[in-house]
């Protein structure tokens, strides 16, 4: 490689759909792509519970025209890091995997990438432009009581298997707080749900919010609303309701209270963030942000609102990106399966 060009023309940060997407777009335009992630490709669906099934149906899902085939009506967790690792396999994406980055440096054209490897070898890759595409996975939205860093408590939820025949307590009010619920209890748990509003967030699923308060009408799951976490203990949960004080046995504590994009890297490179949207500064249309040669992709677009952004219209954030890098004119956002059925 010449002295003169960098090692990428388009650096992507973060290995999931969208920098995928991001990277096959750049590749088109003869760009070459070079994918960091800090830990493995698709990791984000990794952290998805292991019955989810996609709301998407797969074509919704699929990466620069390459089927993705499933027999069901939607591709369930596995099906979608099977077709990712098909997606990189297929189209032969440069993705260095448990590299972390660790700060942006220079200017548009002239990019230094810090990352460190798993190993801790530390490395600076040269990149023309660079893409942040990090999703919101590693940041939980904390309570911030004592004892949530317990080794019983957990942010994400798998499955409800390790949670048979024990007091469990699920905090939040959301999708994800209602869906762990019914299936650690068809697992066996004894479950109370908490929550600090008077019912579910708005946007709980139909098909989920009936089952949820049938079980509580029959009670098998337990709630409590409008009731904030005090404390975590070791085999409890204190609760405040109404000025006073309820103590909940609980051998494992799931917090549901979802995730909040990572923002440090675009700050660190002086993106300025929305302190209220979490948003960074970026033109809506190319995705660049207020540092030139500095994009963002995927969820990160959406600040704290991740419902804005899906697999299904943050894979074409790539094209727009590319876009502005190759002069061409920008395409229009594409429509979504909730947009077309109406």
């Amino acid at each position: 490689m010449s002295a003169d060009r960098p090692d990428a023309d388009l650096l992507i940060i973060g290995a999931g759909p969208c920098g995928l997407a991001a990277a096959i777009s750049a590749q088109r335009a003869g760009l070459r792509a070079v994918v960091l992630d800090a830990h493995v490709v698709a990791s984000t669906i990794t952290q998805y519970p292991t019955y989810v099934r996609f709301f998407s149906a797969a074509e919704k899902l699929s990466l620069g025209g390459l089927p993705f085939v499933v027999a069901a009506e939607k591709p369930s967790r596995r099906d979608a890091l099977a077709y990712y690792r098909a997606v990189v396999q297929h189209f032969g994406i440069e993705v260095r995997q448990y590299e972390r980055v660790r700060a942006i440096e220079g200017s548009r054209g002239a990019f230094r990438v810090l990352s460190r490897t798993r190993a801790g070898d530390d490395r600076t890759t040269p990149a023309g432009a660079v893409v942040v595409a990090t999703g919101y996975f590693g940041s939980p939205n904390r309570i911030g009581v004592p004892g949530e860093d317990l080794p019983h408590v957990t942010h994400v939820y798998r499955e409800g298997h390790e949670a048979f025949q024990q007091d469990v307590v699920v905090v939040g009010g959301g999708n994800s707080a209602a869906e762990a619920a019914l299936d650690l209890w068809r697992c066996g748990a004894r479950v109370t749900l908490v929550h600090f509003g008077p019912t579910f967030d708005k946007r709980i699923k139909p098909w989920v919010l009936p089952d949820f308060e049938n079980r509580v009408k029959e009670g098998s799951i337990g709630v409590r609303w409008n009731a904030r976490v005090a404390a975590i203990e070791p085999t409890a949960v204190r609760l405040a309701i109404a000025g006073a004080e309820q103590r909940l046995p609980a051998s494992l504590v799931y917090v549901m209270t979802g995730f909040a994009p990572n923002t440090a890297l675009l700050r660190d490179a002086g993106v300025p963030i929305d302190p209220g949207t979490g948003i960074p500064a970026h033109d809506p249309e190319t995705l660049e942000t207020a540092v030139p040669g500095v994009f963002v992709a995927g969820v990160v677009v959406a600040g704290l609102d991740a419902n804005k952004v899906f697999i299904e219209n943050g894979r074409h954030h790539g094209d727009r990106i590319v876009a502005r890098l190759t002069g061409r004119p920008v395409p229009p956002p594409p429509k979504l399966s909730a947009e077309l059925d109406t």
